[in-house]
């Protein structure tokens, strides 16, 4: 049985990215995977890093639950929209509060190289947009799919991570939305 845990990263848990979600979570736990799901809209913790590293501010309650849940599975699933190229606020701010040195990678001494804490998990992305994904691709560079898959993720050493665009979603007919949560359903079968 797989351990996985899906981290919602748009602060509304009644978008798309939260019925994405759910179809995912749904999908794996009929097929044998014991699912957890981390709504990061319903967390209560600081999202602002205040000092950077030089003093590492104390972990909220919801922050070291989320620790645990990371270092429980085996597999991570992240869900949020791409606005302005990237994540939103609330994920960067996650990332920034939880993914800490001693954590999720680990500096060493005389060395421009770190420990990746995080190695032997696997990373699932699934990003809906409202750019097509030609444009975000080849005009914008991916510019939230390589910080997230290269300076995040396997920074700590989370790898493979698939990435999945879903989109553009601002015109898109109800059919096709049901198409996309059929596909994060697919997708939570076959990482099983």
């Amino acid at each position: 049985m797989k351990n996985i845990l899906i981290i919602l990263g748009h602060p509304r848990k009644d978008s798309l990215c939260g019925a994405l979600a759910t179809g995912y979570a749904d999908a794996a736990k009929a097929a044998g995977a014991d699912v957890r799901t981390l709504v990061l809209a319903d967390l209560h913790f600081d999202p602002v890093l205040h000092n950077g590293y030089a003093q590492i501010q104390p972990l909220e309650p919801d922050l070291l639950a989320a620790q645990a849940d990371v270092m429980w599975a085996q597999h991570l699933v992240f869900v949020y929209p791409n606005w302005w190229g990237t994540f939103p606020a609330l994920l960067k701010g996650f990332f920034d509060r939880a993914f800490l040195p001693g954590f999720a990678f680990k500096y060493r001494a005389d060395s421009p190289l770190c420990d990746k804490l995080l190695a032997g998990r696997t990373g699932r992305v699934l990003v809906t947009m409202d750019s097509p994904g030609w444009y975000y691709r080849w005009l914008v560079g991916a510019p939230g799919d390589k910080q997230i898959r290269n300076s995040i993720l396997g920074f700590c050493g989370v790898k493979p991570v698939r990435i999945r665009h879903m989109g553009p979603v601002r015109n898109a007919t109800d059919a096709q939305r049901a198409r996309w949560i059929a596909t994060a359903r697919d997708l939570g079968r076959s990482d099983v």
